[in-house]
């Protein structure tokens, strides 16, 4: 296991339950055995879970040798051998790829590297580096409205930070949910007190005479006050130590149905861009339903090869920003019609369908928890839209 976080730990539970009794290693970067990344948003970053209670379960029982504080440098996929940084050489008949994601960073002209107070979320040392900074109620610039920099920008709001953020793209989230539905996280924000300031990119990040970031420059002219900045624009598979295996990376490295990159090479997580069969597409997931669910699906492949099953799940994720639990199910595109179909926008509790050519696409709840198991069942049967009504 190449990944020793959700999807790496999954996977070497799946064998494990499929009957494979020979040895197994998990190579992690981190120096300590995986935890769950949700929290380190919300409640590991608010404080009100301590780091130990975001360990995942399991780890520790499970029959594997963990490799920590190694960083994989190389693989041979013929011999299936990985290299590590340190230059020693691991063996194997088979290798999972599970090395999920690195945050994107502002570049160096953007955001001087000596400047301190500026923050990236991804591991529980980032976890600890900005909670650290978030006492005493600063002022907080949050860069990218997508999932995590608006989850962070909620748990700073609820300590009681000032926060900003600032978005280059004019609504927040259009790539992910469309031009109608985005404008619900910026109104979300600003009527639980957070600023947002839309289509507007950021210029550079200035700093005072101590060293510590002060201002946030935007490319209007205008300038944002930050004792702290976090930046979230995204994430980038990782997948650079791959660059010499002959394995396609492409956003990802590239899988097939059934998880596999080469013959006894599989991938699983947010590296791995697989064919879905049932949306008839390759697509790469980066959230935490996928990553646990298709380390398993990867394990079943190692053991069964052909005979396990394509791994086509209805894609699911969740946020919870200010009290609100958003989910979405389904696996939309750009220019899919959307409609709002129970509830209501101005009650704060709905869902909106997403659709193409007749088809239901995908379904975003907001507030809805209890309808998740009525649109995954009608995703997962391919449904027509609208969807007909149920029958006696």
């Amino acid at each position: 296991m190449v990944g020793g976080s959700l999807a790496g730990l999954r996977a070497a539970e799946g064998l494990r339950r499929e009957g494979f009794d020979g040895s197994i290693r998990i190579i992690s970067a981190e120096p300590f055995l995986p935890f769950d990344r949700p929290p380190l948003s919300k409640q590991v970053l608010a404080g009100t879970w301590e780091p130990d209670q975001a360990r995942l379960r399991g780890a520790d029982e499970l029959e594997a040798e963990w490799l920590l504080g190694a960083r994989a440098s190389s693989l041979d996929v013929a011999t299936h051998a990985v290299t590590l940084d340190s230059g020693e050489r691991v063996d194997g008949d088979a290798v999972v790829i599970a090395t999920g994601a690195t945050p994107r960073r502002l570049p160096p002209a953007v955001a001087p590297p000596h400047l301190t107070g500026v923050h990236v979320l991804r591991t529980m040392d980032d976890c600890r580096a900005l909670a650290a900074d978030l006492g005493g109620a600063p002022h907080v610039v949050v860069i990218g409205a997508g999932f995590i920099g608006s989850e962070v920008a909620a748990t700073a709001n609820g300590l009681g930070a000032d926060v900003t953020v600032v978005e280059a793209l004019p609504v927040p989230l259009e790539r992910a949910l469309g031009p109608e539905m985005g404008p619900l996280f910026a109104r979300l924000h600003t009527d639980n007190g957070v600023r947002v300031q839309l289509g507007v990119a950021v210029a550079g990040l200035e700093g005072g005479d101590d060293g510590r970031v002060a201002r946030v420059r935007l490319a209007d002219g205008s300038a944002v006050d930050a004792d702290v900045v976090v930046v979230g624009i995204g994430v980038a598979p990782e997948t650079n130590w791959l660059d010499d295996s002959g394995l396609t990376i492409a956003d990802g490295v590239v899988c097939d149905s059934r998880c596999r990159a080469a013959p006894g090479v599989v991938a699983a997580g947010d590296a791995a861009r697989w064919y879905h069969e049932g949306l008839g597409t390759e697509i790469r997931v980066e959230h935490w339903t996928n990553a646990a669910e298709q380390g398993q699906a990867a394990a079943m492949t190692l053991i069964h090869g052909d005979a396990a099953p394509a791994y086509a799940p209805v894609p699911y994720f969740w946020s919870d920003q200010h009290g609100t639990k958003i989910q979405m199910v389904g696996h939309n595109r750009p220019g899919d019609a959307v409609a709002v179909v129970e509830g209501s926008v101005d009650e704060g509790r709905f869902v909106a369908a997403y659709s193409r050519d007749g088809r239901l696409t995908a379904a975003l709840l907001w507030n809805r928890p209890a309808r998740i198991p009525h649109w995954n069942a009608l995703l997962a049967a391919g449904s027509p839209f609208p969807v007909p009504e149920p029958v006696g």
